[in-house]
């Protein structure tokens, strides 16, 4: 079967997205800290039903952290001097080549004009009407038989499919038509 390839990468990408998704981000987290209480609501709202007492909230006691120890200077070695690159010379750029120069064009106004193109008139002709056409016989077509009719296919029907011991059944696939 092509698609159990797929159900590997599918079951891990499912427990990612779980594992991921679950939790709080650092973001959510550091809002939530940042983020004063909300105001407790007044009395209760819904008449007949008594107001809660509010539970005694035990206070933290103060925690004091023991100094941090002194951090050793640390001397490193000198840095390496990095050699001088000597300096190259190029050899001169070559001279440009001289480009020729453009040959100037005559003026449009020494230029002979062009002469004008004449078109002769086409004269208007009629033409006769068409003559009929009388050597070619009409002919009738034959009336073709009638198409046979296509003898009935005869139904077959397979047996059921036998079970496969420890292969499960696929509802995917549609039910077998109906005879």
């Amino acid at each position: 079967m092509a698609s159990t390839s797929n159900l590997p990468a599918m079951a891990l990408a499912v427990a990612l997205m779980l594992v991921l998704g679950s939790g709080t981000s650092h973001a959510a987290r550091r809002l939530a800290d940042a983020t004063a209480p909300a105001v407790a609501p007044a009395a209760a709202a819904v008449p007949g039903i008594p107001a809660m007492p509010k539970p005694a909230i035990p206070t933290v006691p103060a925690v004091t952290m023991p100094p941090m120890p002194a951090v050793p200077a640390v001397t490193l070695p000198p840095v390496p001097v990095v050699p001088t690159v000597p300096a190259v010379t190029m050899p001169p750029m070559p001279a440009m080549p001289t480009v020729p120069a453009v040959p100037t064009l005559p003026s449009a106004t020494a230029l002979p004009p062009v002469p004008a193109v004449v078109v002769p008139a086409v004269p208007k002709v009629t033409l006769p009407p068409m003559p009929s056409v009388t050597g070619i016989p009409k002919v009738t077509l034959p009336t073709l038989p009638p198409m046979p009719s296509v003898p009935g296919i005869p139904k077959v029907t397979l047996p059921p499919m036998p079970s496969i011991p420890g292969v499960p059944a696929m509802p995917y696939l549609a039910p077998p038509p109906k005879a």
